[in-house]
C-alpha cells in the first residue's frame, strides 16, 4: 500500500505547487514546459519504454499527436481552475473524470453497464454538481470557475479514454506515455518560443526549476501507481479506489488545513458523494 500512498501524495503535491506558483512568481507555462522534458527523461531512464512497438505502420500515431497536445493543455487548464477554485474541488473534479470514462467504456469500449456501476455513476453525476457550487454561496456565480472545473472533469476523461484506444491498438503505455512527454515537451517549446517574441516572456532558471520538481511529481504519480498495481495484481479495484479516494481526502485535507479553502455544506457532501461513488465504480464486479 505504500506505492498508493506515494502516489496519491505526489499527486496532491502537483495541485500543491501549482497552488503556490502565483504566490513564488513562477511561470506556470514555463513550469509545465519543462514539466514534460523531466518527465520524459525520467520515463527513459526507469522505465525503458520499448520504441519498436510505435515502428510499425499500424502505430496509433493520431491517438499519440492528441495526447501530446491534450496533456500539456490540460496542466494549463488544472493550473487555472486550481488558482481560481481551489485544491479540494480542482482535485475532486478531476478524480470524479472517472464518470464520463465509464460512459466511454459503456460506449466505446462494450463494457457492461452494472447496477453498482450504475448507482455510482449517478451518484457522481449529483457530486459534480455539488462541486460546482462556490463555497460562498452570497458570491455572485463565478462562471469561470464553472467552466474550468469543467474542462477538468472532461480533459482528464479524454486522457483515459486516449490511453485506452492506445491499449486496445496494443501500445505499451510506457512507451505511449515517453512519446506523448516527448512531443508535449517540444510543443510547448515552440510556444514558450512564440510567448518570448511575441510577449517577451524571458525564460528564468526559477521557472526552470519549478517546472523540473513538478515533473518529477508527475512522473512520481504515474510510475507509482503502476507499481502499486504491479505489487497487487490481484486487487486492482483496491487500488484503483484506494488511489482515488486518497486524493479526494488528502486534497481536501491539504486545501481546508494548509491552504485555509473554505467549503460549503453542498461542497462537502457533494465531497462524500464522489467518495462514495468512487468506490461504489472501483469495486463494482467486472
Amino acid at each position: 500500500m505504500h506505492f498508493i500512498l506515494l502516489s496519491m501524495t505526489c499527486s496532491v503535491l502537483v495541485s500543491v505547487l501549482l497552488k503556490l506558483a502565483p504566490r513564488r512568481g513562477w511561470d506556470v507555462g514555463q513550469m509545465v514546459t519543462w514539466n514534460y522534458l523531466g518527465a520524459a527523461m525520467l520515463s527513459a531512464w526507469l522505465l525503458r519504454p520499448p520504441p519498436a512497438a510505435l515502428r510499425h505502420g499500424d502505430a496509433p500515431w493520431p491517438e499519440l499527436l492528441a495526447l501530446a497536445v491534450v496533456l500539456p493543455t490540460l496542466f494549463l487548464v488544472l493550473a487555472a481552475a486550481v488558482r481560481r477554485t481551489g485544491i479540494v474541488r480542482s482535485d475532486v473534479a478531476q478524480r470524479l473524470s472517472l464518470l464520463l470514462s465509464l460512459g466511454a467504456a459503456f460506449l466505446l469500449f462494450a463494457e457492461q453497464a452494472g447496477a453498482m456501476k450504475l448507482a455510482g455513476l449517478a451518484l457522481g453525476l449529483c457530486a459534480v454538481v455539488g462541486i460546482l457550487a462556490r463555497p460562498d454561496t452570497h458570491a455572485a456565480p463565478d462562471r469561470r470557475g464553472w467552466m474550468l472545473l469543467l474542462a477538468v472533469w472532461i480533459g482528464f476523461a479524454v486522457v483515459d479514454v486516449l490511453l485506452k484506444r492506445l491499449a486496445v491498438a496494443g501500445t505499451p503505455a510506457t512507451a505511449a506515455l515517453q512519446v506523448a512527454f516527448v512531443l508535449a515537451f517540444l510543443g510547448m517549446l515552440l510556444w514558450q518560443g512564440w510567448r518570448r517574441v511575441r510577449h517577451g516572456v524571458r525564460p528564468g532558471l526559477r521557472h526552470i526549476a519549478a517546472g523540473l520538481l513538478l515533473g518529477l511529481l508527475n512522473f512520481g504519480n504515474i510510475v507509482f501507481y503502476v507499481r502499486a498495481h504491479q505489487s497487487l495484481p490481484e486487487s486492482p479495484a483496491v487500488v484503483f479506489a484506494s488511489m482515488n479516494i486518497g486524493v479526494v481526502v488528502l486534497g481536501t485535507a491539504v486545501g481546508v488545513l494548509a491552504f485555509g479553502e473554505k467549503t460549503s455544506t453542498l461542497n462537502r457532501i457533494a465531497i462524500a458523494l464522489a467518495v462514495l461513488a468512487i468506490g461504489l465504480i472501483s469495486l463494482a464486479p467486472r
